[in-house]
């Protein structure tokens, strides 16, 4: 995808310059400054020159500061890679650190007054309805069904390209294999991406995808609310894509409502759609289609590109490391015990929560994946009060710290000498049981009172889709040579695919 500028950007990249030796002066360059503040390390304007390899960027800069700024001429950016700062806006002073006004004006546009997107009342009302619901049993059974049928559908069109030795993208496979059970999960409907029969369901998760990197693009383009008030390059690209969005996923609730209201569905009413339909009927006032898109469209923005992103890295990583896959086949033919001549289904049917908790392997497998490939590389909190970070360093309001799970993996004082080897024992104990690291350490999932409550949801559904798909095929890069990158958006897919050929086990 390419982004377009207009002429101005440069003449006006010019004056934010002179602005950023003010903010220098201002923000401690002057010898009379006595707060202390981390160092600075560049400007916002060097994190838009290096967009396409921003998260490489930080790291680069986190190995010679743990803590630095860039100068920007509307406030101070501060980034960190340390623990015990990022419990502390995670968790000690969590009051005090939230979305704010910065990233609410980013990212409303799609994101809507979604729970990624608000602090205050709305977070605290969507969380309690999202955490209840994530909690009962009723939604585990549900959605594990819903996994292991789209985890045989993807297997058995696996089973076509491994037949024929044809080489395919296995990241867009687990896109629409995600985008299946999320839906099925989300609104109760089937959209059948899989298989291709769903168009209009293809062009919002292409519009879908591309919202997510103009989103991502207006945290380093300083100029994105002009170029929005033009209409004119991303930003009208952007307000195109969301119309598509916005108009499928009115119709989605609008099917479902009618559905529920004439009693045509059977079913019991397990979706997430269905469950916030009940409450909109108790809260009339507070919930209406508007909050119901909003509510709805951040579950999918959490359930699909995150664990389709991660699976992704997964796939890529296991081919570059074939003892691993082996490993983790072995280990899942032990864990599920369905014979040696079990069909798609059986073995699917056959999975249980007793067999997953087996798999200590491939759950450190899936953890190294997301330590060096995040599912959401870079976040922030800003700042509401005037505070002191740990370390003696003064942050005041309206400033931004932002917390880096991708470089963070990635650095030796955290991870040791081989922080970016891809290695799933690092995780495992003498015994070869799943240690977990303290959150604030690996902030894959946040931590916090904001900690994902779909964080178990997600590794449950990544080991079955990979359960499955590791005892029926072994995987190898279509091109051993290849060398992946990432797309810079506010998830972190592989840029261009991941082309892989499946082999009959």
């Amino acid at each position: 995808m390419e982004f377009f500028f207009p002429p101005f950007v440069s003449v006006a990249a010019a004056f934010g310059i002179l602005l950023l030796a003010v903010v220098f002066v201002k923000r401690g360059g002057g010898g009379g400054q006595r707060k202390k503040y981390p160092p600075v390390a560049g400007s916002i304007f060097h994190q838009f020159l290096n967009f396409r390899r921003l998260h490489d960027y930080h790291t680069e800069l986190s190995r010679k500061h743990k803590n630095y700024r860039l100068l920007s001429p509307f406030g101070q950016q501060v980034y960190t890679t340390e623990p015990q700062v990022i419990e502390y806006i995670l968790k000690t002073s969590f009051n005090n650190f939230g979305k704010g006004s910065f990233n609410y004006g980013n990212m409303k546009d799609l994101f809507g007054d979604g729970i990624f997107a608000v602090d205050g009342e709305k977070w605290r009302h969507q969380r309690k309805l999202a955490s209840f619901n994530f909690s009962t049993k009723v939604l585990r059974d549900f959605s594990g069904a819903i996994f292991k049928n789209n985890a045989v559908k993807l297997a058995h069109l696996i089973a076509s390209y491994a037949s024929s030795s044809n080489k395919f993208d296995i990241q867009d496979f687990l896109q629409k294999s995600t985008m299946d059970s999320i839906f099925r999960i989300g609104f109760g409907l089937e959209l059948n991406c899989l298989n291709g029969s769903d168009h209009e369901g293809g062009k919002f998760a292409k519009a879908f995808d591309d919202s997510n990197e103009f989103i991502a693009l207006r945290y380093v383009n300083v100029f994105w609310k002009m170029m929005r008030f033009f209409n004119i390059g991303a930003e009208a690209t952007l307000k195109a894509n969301i119309k598509v969005v916005d108009e499928f996923i009115y119709k989605v609730i609008n099917i479902r409502i009618e559905q529920i209201e004439k009693g045509h569905d059977s079913e019991k009413k397990e979706d997430m759609l269905s469950k916030f339909l009940e409450e909109s009927r108790k809260e009339t006032e507070s919930i209406n289609m508007k909050y119901l898109r909003d509510i709805i469209l951040n579950f999918v923005i959490a359930g699909k590109d995150t664990t389709a992103g991660t699976l992704a890295w997964f796939f890529y990583l296991i081919c570059k490391h074939p003892h691993v896959q082996e490993t983790i086949y072995k280990e899942v033919k032990e864990a599920v015990e369905a014979g040696e001549d079990v069909t798609l289904d059986a073995f699917a049917k056959n999975i249980s929560d007793e067999s997953l908790n087996k798999m200590h392997y491939l759950h450190a497998a899936l953890s190294e994946t997301l330590r060096l490939f995040p599912a959401v590389p870079l976040d922030n909190k800003v700042c509401l009060s005037n505070d002191i970070l740990p370390g003696g360093y003064n942050v005041s309001k309206g400033d931004i710290v932002f917390y880096q799970p991708y470089a963070m993996g990635r650095m030796e004082y955290l991870w040791g000498k081989d922080a970016e080897d891809f290695r799933p024992e690092r995780w495992l104990d003498d015994d070869g049981i799943f240690q977990p690291e303290s959150p604030y350490k690996f902030s894959a999932f946040q931590a916090g009172p904001r900690i994902c409550l779909g964080k178990e949801f997600a590794y449950r559904q990544m080991k079955i889709l990979t359960a499955v798909l590791l005892h029926f095929f072994k995987f190898k890069l279509s091109d051993e040579k290849n060398v992946v990158h990432y797309r810079t958006a506010v998830v972190l897919p592989v840029d261009q695919g991941v082309y892989v050929q499946a082999l009959h086990r």
